[in-house]
C-alpha cells in the first residue's frame, strides 16, 4: 500500500467525507491488458487515485510504464480491461464512444506532445475549432482573445507550417483553454521542444491553468515540469508504486 505523508491530506480526510462530487477525477482499479501471440500483456494493473478539483498532477515513469495508456483511459479515448474511471463522479463507462465524445468536449482540453494542429486551419481556425464543435454560437472573439493571451495576436493567420515548435505549442495550449475546461491532460507538452522554448511553454500552461482554476493532469519525463505539480503519480510496469505530495501549495512556482 502507498503511504501517503502528507498530514494536510490525512487531517482533510479525517474531517471531510470522500463523495464523487468531492473529485474531478476518480480513477479505481483500472487495468489494461492486450492479447499477444505470445500470451496477454498487461499494461496497466489495479491503478486506482482520486484527483480534487483544481489540483496540479503529474504521472511520471520510465518508458513502457503505462503512462501515456492511463492518461487515454482517463480521457476516455480508450476503454480499460477492467475498473472504471469518474469525471466529476459519472462513471464513462456508462457511456458509450459518442457519450464520452460529448464530455471530453464539455469538461476536457487536451495538450499533445506532438501538437496535433490541423495543417490546413490557420491558427486562429484551429483554436476556432473545438468551440464550433461544440456548437457555441460566438467563437471568433474567444479564440481571438485568447491567441492574444498567449503571445500569437500576430499570427492570426498563419498555418502551424509557418510557426515554429513553440508557437505551435502556444496555439495547442490557446486551443486547450478556449474551452474553460475542468480538467485538462497534457501528455508530454514540452517533449517536442528546446529547453529554452520548454521552459516558456511550461510557465505559460501554468500560468493559463491558474487563471483559470482548471484541474490539471500531465504525463511527463520532465523533472523540472513534474516538480511544477502538487503531486507526483509513478508508475512502474503497469503498477502505481508512489504517490508523492510535492508541495502543500496547489499551485506550485518556480
Amino acid at each position: 500500500m502507498i503511504a501517503d505523508t502528507s498530514i494536510r491530506k490525512i487531517m482533510a480526510d479525517s474531517i471531510a467525507p470522500r463523495t464523487p462530487a468531492s473529485f474531478a477525477l476518480q480513477v479505481a482499479g483500472l487495468g489494461k491488458h492486450v492479447a499477444l501471440p505470445s500470451g496477454e500483456l498487461t499494461i496497466l494493473d489495479d491503478v486506482g487515485f482520486d484527483v480534487a478539483h483544481g489540483d496540479t498532477v503529474a504521472i511520471v515513469g520510465a518508458s513502457g510504464s503505462g503512462k501515456s495508456t492511463l492518461l487515454s483511459l482517463m480521457a476516455g479515448l480508450d476503454v480499460p480491461s477492467n475498473g472504471q474511471v469518474s469525471l466529476d463522479g459519472a462513471p464513462l463507462s456508462a457511456l458509450d464512444e459518442d457519450g464520452r465524445a460529448r464530455v471530453r468536449g464539455e469538461k476536457v482540453g487536451f495538450v499533445f506532445q506532438s501538437f496535433q494542429l490541423l495543417p490546413s486551419l490557420t491558427a486562429l481556425e484551429n483554436v476556432m475549432l473545438p468551440l464550433e464543435l461544440r456548437g457555441d454560437r460566438e467563437v471568433e472573439a474567444p479564440a481571438r482573445a485568447i491567441l492574444e493571451k498567449v503571445g500569437l495576436g500576430q499570427r492570426l493567420g498563419h498555418y502551424p507550417r509557418q510557426l515554429s515548435g513553440g508557437e505551435q505549442q502556444r496555439v495547442a495550449l490557446a486551443r486547450a483553454f478556449v474551452t474553460r475546461p475542468s480538467l485538462l491532460f497534457a501528455d508530454e507538452p514540452t517533449g517536442n521542444l528546446d529547453t529554452h522554448t520548454g521552459q516558456a511553454v511550461i510557465e505559460l500552461l501554468f500560468e493559463l491553468n491558474a487563471d483559470a482554476g482548471t484541474t490539471l493532469v500531465l504525463v511527463t519525463h520532465d523533472d523540472h515540469l513534474a516538480l511544477r505539480c502538487r503531486r507526483r503519480l509513478r508508475l512502474d510496469s503497469g503498477r502505481l508504486v508512489a504517490d508523492d505530495i510535492v508541495a502543500d501549495d496547489l499551485r506550485v512556482s518556480a
